[in-house]
């Protein structure tokens, strides 16, 4: 879709808001694989900031799985979205509910390893809900890529779905989506009652953007429009973090 948001500016922080932040792409840089990704060491500070002055109604929602997230971001723990809403945990500390894992999963993940042993720059980023298939260091073989996944998706309807991201295509388990997430999160403490910010980078947050919205909150693109879906918009994941480190000192009245 063609995005008309990139020159429409975050709004104000207000006090009554519920943020739910993607990860890749969002409040971190894409790297050229997923191991490669590095957190800057301020980042877990500020985002504890913000969480204290939104009274801990701050969530990280993304495609990785809880386990990554912890340890990356350790020792923060914030309320978390693991695998697109596969994992949920709607308390920093609190337990991990999960979906089941489809029968057909493991043999899937060995068809596509298979498939694509032979294509050089093709990394795999195995999920215990689905798999990542990352083309950016072989951008010629992304119809491939996607081709290959389709036919999966065919042969189990009803079972599995594919979402394309940036230079990557996964295969997860249909069902769990960003949307059903921010739905879960708003139906509890501290973030019932709140107006809910999601903000996020490509089309797998558009299920979590659209929430919003009809909750009557807003939606943030992060990075090029690839979103005809989000509301307002800021240029890179850097500048997303420099807005998060001002969040507290202007929901303070620090800053006018």
């Amino acid at each position: 879709m063609t995005a008309t948001n990139d020159n429409r500016p975050l709004p104000a922080p207000a006090g009554n808001w519920a943020l739910f932040l993607d990860i890749d792409g969002t409040i971190l840089d894409i790297a050229a694989t997923p191991d490669a990704v590095s957190v800057p060491p301020d980042l877990p500070r500020y985002l504890i900031d913000v969480s204290a002055e939104l009274d801990g109604a701050v969530a990280l929602v993304s495609g990785r799985p809880v386990s990554w997230i912890d340890k990356v971001f350790a020792p923060m723990r914030l309320p978390t979205a693991g695998q697109h809403g596969a994992e949920l945990r709607l308390v920093g500390n609190g337990p991990i509910r999960t979906v089941s894992v489809p029968a057909e999963l493991d043999p899937i993940r060995r068809r596509i390893a298979k498939e694509v042993a032979d294509w050089d720059g093709i990394v795999l980023e195995t999920k215990t809900f689905g798999i990542g298939v990352h083309y950016r260091l072989a951008p010629h073989r992304a119809v491939a890529v996607r081709e290959l996944l389709e036919s999966i998706v065919a042969d189990a309807p009803g079972h599995f779905e594919l979402l394309p991201g940036k230079m990557l295509f996964e295969l997860k388990t249909r069902g769990p989506h960003k949307g059903r997430v921010v739905a879960a999160f708003m139906a509890v403490a501290p973030f019932a009652g709140r107006v809910p910010v999601f903000i996020g980078d490509d089309r797998t947050d558009e299920d979590g953007f659209r929430e919003a919205l009809s909750r009557g909150g807003c939606a943030v693109q992060v990075g090029p429009g690839l979103s005809g879906v989000a509301t307002c918009a800021v240029p890179d994941p850097q500048a997303l973090r420099d807005w998060l480190r001002a969040v507290p000192a202007i929901l303070r009245g620090a800053v006018a």
